[in-house]
């Protein structure tokens, strides 16, 4: 007689979830409605900062000419999968912000059935619906979710990837990550990260046999190198026509280069980690995760609540070292939008470790969920990137009023001002004006770049905050970490417009100011007396 086979355990039978095709359309239409309604007041704001500098003249060259190496820009190698899917997008709809919002709202979209879909693999539907909804309200993940950027669509076909990799599905896992890296190319560190975990099980197994795969899974390392192939393809394509692979020369200086230094990669890191435990709300979901590990499994039907499997959160171990060590060593700007990829395993485990300990876990799930969304309103005590909530918006409609401004005033006057401002006003199909100013330009405001303008002829100077500035900053005098910063990444205290309409020999015309930004345009009196006489 045959034996039977043994019962499953919890944590193998939670791998097991049935999906339907029909289930998954209904998730993403429910997703997409959801979040066209919560960025409909968004969808015909001008495009932002990076947007302007890169991603929207890349997808426009390839919408216009069809080449996928950028010739108004110059190409930083990001894979052109985004800018592919803008063009098409415009291609049915016609170039518009509101098709542009519109497309990249679809992608998002996309990624929120991945993140239930990788939950509801590893846990169970109650924390799949609490780690969708967390993610989807986090101001970064929000705000993003509309931005013309690779980041977050590399993030969700990730997030699709790794949900086809702890069901075993080798061939989908390498289509999804394949896809993942074509959309941008720091995506292939989910499957190495995946694929370094296996070769340690392949070794380690027999003595820490719960720390790697479970039962019946086998190390296939092709699947998890298979998507390696398109990446190198692409790269081939952009030596061969740029002779850079990288990127041109300042991009590789800005991102890598100059970023690899000793004391800058530990002070990295010390962001990355604040950006996935404490940034924008984010503090309160860790220590309640924590507070909940002092606290036993809740019971359930006699038995205990059961935890994710220790070889998934191994698993989701790697993924998260992998991308805090890489992107502390690389790129210019610690942005946190770079962390999409691992901020839904650090809300999916702390959630799960809500349900599994905690009576009233969806209290506390809902009390950050309200912290989310008042992260997207309200400015932290620090500085930190316009882009990652809704300050972003404040510096889109100054910078459109002032520029309006401009067309009405000074039309066809020269206009001194700093990158992407200069961007802003140079290309009409950006959003910002209806013909292009000649534009003179410099870097930032600083005392040292204004007195460069020495002897440059301009008409009227455009001028504006590039770093948000709290009103009582964390950590002001703090000499030391205040060096660091103007050190490593980039810091710098703009001279406030009086001044620096005071340095031009000018006078404020226009100025507007919101919660830490402002913007001015100073009519310089010098230049147009000297052209009357």
């Amino acid at each position: 007689m045959a034996a039977r086979p043994a019962p499953r355990t919890d944590s193998e039978a939670q791998l097991s979830p049935s999906f339907s095709w029909t289930q998954q359309l209904l998730l993403y239409s429910l997703f997409f409605a959801g979040l066209m309604l919560l960025h409909a007041p968004l969808l015909r704001l001008p495009y932002f900062w990076d947007e302007a500098g890169y991603y929207i003249p890349a997808a426009r060259d390839l919408y216009l000419t069809g080449t996928l190496i950028p010739h108004t820009t110059l190409s930083n190698a990001h894979p052109p999968l985004v800018m592919a899917w803008l063009a098409m997008a415009w291609r049915v709809a016609g170039y518009s912000t509101l098709a542009t919002r519109t497309a990249m709202l679809a992608l998002a979209a996309f990624s929120l059935p991945g993140i239930w879909r990788l939950s509801r693999v590893v846990a169970n539907p109650a924390v799949a619906w609490a780690t969708t909804a967390l993610t989807a309200l986090y101001p970064v993940f929000f705000t993003q979710s509309s931005f013309a950027q690779v980041d977050l669509a590399a993030a969700g076909l990730t997030y699709w990837g790794l949900s086809a990799y702890f069901e075993d599905c080798r061939w989908r896992q390498a289509a999804w990550f394949s896809l993942a890296f074509l959309a941008k190319e720091t995506a292939i560190l989910a499957p190495l990260a995946l694929l370094v975990w296996e070769a340690l099980a392949h070794v380690a197994r027999p003595r820490w046999q719960e720390l790697f795969p479970g039962a019946g899974r086998r190390t296939r390392p092709f699947h998890l190198l298979l998507p390696v192939v398109p990446l190198a393809c692409w790269y081939a394509y952009h030596y061969a026509k740029t002779g850079f692979l990288l990127g041109n020369p300042a991009y590789y200086r800005y991102n890598v280069a100059a970023t690899l230094s000793p004391l800058r990669i530990p002070l990295a890191l010390g962001l990355r980690v604040w950006q996935l435990f404490g940034y924008l709300g984010l503090y309160l979901l860790t220590l309640a995760g924590l507070l909940a590990m002092l606290c036993p499994a809740q019971m359930e039907k006699g038995v205990s609540r059961p935890r994710i499997a220790v070889w998934i959160q191994v698993g989701f171990l790697s993924v998260f070292l992998s991308y805090v060590g890489f992107m502390s060593a690389v790129g210019g700007a610690v942005l946190a939008r770079y962390m999409l990829p691992v901020l839904p395993l650090v809300i999916l485990v702390l959630t799960a470790t809500l349900w599994r300990r905690v009576r009233t876990w969806k209290l506390v799930v809902g009390a950050v969920a309200i912290a989310f969304v008042a992260g997207l309103f309200t400015n932290p005590p620090y500085g930190f990137s316009l882009e990652d909530n809704l300050a972003y918006r404040d510096y889109v409609l100054m910078h459109a009023e002032a520029s309006r401004f401009l067309e009405m005033r000074y039309p066809g006057a020269r206009v001194l001002t700093a990158w992407p401002a200069s961007d802003e006003l140079a290309r009409p199909w950006l959003g910002y004006v209806s013909r292009p100013f000649p534009v003179v330009r410099i870097e930032e405001f600083t005392a040292a770049e204004i007195a460069s303008t020495a002897g440059r002829q301009f008409d009227v100077a455009f001028v504006f905050s590039t770093k948000y500035q709290p009103p009582h900053p964390f950590l002001e005098n703090w000499a030391w970490w205040q060096h660091m910063k103007e050190r490593f990444f980039g810091y710098h205290r703009d001279l406030p417009p009086e001044e620096i309409a005071q340095r031009l020999g000018g006078r404020i015309v226009f100025q507007k100011a919101s919660d830490g930004q402002w913007a001015a345009v100073i009519a310089v009196e010098r230049e147009q007396e000297a052209r009357m006489n």
